[in-house]
């Protein structure tokens, strides 16, 4: 089957939690944000989490059922209470995360399946914050070590990373997707003072041997570093509602079109579009289909031809 064809199959490993956001109490966690978009959009993703046996994990099982994730690799615990977060909007649009400790997805235990699974899936995606705690990081290294390509998210939440964690996950990864600010604070700790972001980029690769680095400028837009040449997106103009998720839907919609052949350029223009339309929108995982998201780049698009003009 051609890779234009083919149906990828992506794992996202982590947390699974309860946003309780100033609007609403909704379902998240960065992987399965990330899952949710994917399924969304047309791979077939799954999901590696924990939860508690409570009346929050037996919600967040169901939230996933009806939104067509499969539910088969999330553990239930009986010691820990399901994952919550806090979250408030700051006055620039941007969320502030409590992050409550010692839950049920910091102790997601190993199965050898994962590993063989991962094996064998086109991409497998983790972040920092599963890793704050031993258990779920030691289960993660060994899924890490057989897994074919490894795409590492960043997802900064202080005080929940140390630099000694990310170093080990950093030199573990294929592609590295990663937004301003979380480049910034690895250029504080790794580069020297003064440090360009192409100077930052170019460390990062030699240093971890990264293939493949992928940053979100915001407004900005985004840039796409292999070790050849960058290639940059223009960010989509949307009137924000809030930004929670919007980097989950932007990594979702590149994985989608890169494992599916579509050229670096392309695949960019479709993530940026993909991450403004859920930021214009309230929460992480809108409902919305296909056509809904081609009428916004087909808006898009117009509005900059006419700008142009």
């Amino acid at each position: 089957m051609s890779a234009e064809n083919k149906k990828p199959v992506i794992i996202c490993y982590g947390e699974i939690l309860w946003d309780n956001l100033p609007a609403d109490r909704m379902a998240g966690g960065a992987p399965v944000n990330v899952a949710y978009h994917l399924n969304h959009i047309g791979a077939e993703s799954k999901l590696i989490s924990r939860t508690g046996e409570d009346k929050a994990g037996a919600e967040l099982v169901c939230f996933c059922s009806k939104i067509g994730l499969p539910t088969e690799l999330i553990q239930f615990d009986e010691l820990h209470d399901t994952g919550e977060v806090i979250g408030k909007v700051t006055d620039d649009h941007e969320m502030v995360y409590d992050i409550l400790p010692h839950v049920a997805w910091d102790f997601i235990e190993f199965n050898p399946k994962y590993s063989l699974m991962a094996s064998t899936a086109d991409a497998f995606v983790f972040g920092s914050l599963a890793e704050r705690n031993n258990e779920s990081r030691e289960t993660l290294l060994q899924i890490l070590d057989s897994a074919k390509y490894k795409v590492f998210d960043v997802n900064l939440r202080p005080p929940h990373y140390t630099k000694e964690t990310l170093q080990l996950l950093l030199s573990k990864t294929d592609l590295l997707k990663l937004n301003i600010n979380e480049l910034n604070v690895l250029t504080d700790w790794f580069c020297k003072p003064g440090t360009t972001e192409a100077g930052s980029i170019s460390y990062l690769q030699q240093n971890f041997s990264i293939d493949e680095i992928l940053l979100t400028k915001g407004s900005q837009g985004a840039v796409y570093y292999n070790r050849e040449k960058a290639t940059h997106g223009n960010a989509c103009r949307v009137n924000v509602a809030d930004t929670v998720g919007a980097g989950d839907a932007f990594l979702a919609a590149f994985l989608y079109k890169k494992l599916t052949g579509t050229s670096i350029p392309d695949a960019l223009d479709y993530a940026l579009a993909l991450g403004a339309f859920v930021a214009g929108q309230t929460g992480a995982c809108p409902a919305y289909t296909t056509p809904d998201l081609d009428k916004f780049i087909r808006q898009h698009l117009r509005d900059e031809r006419l700008n142009k003009q």
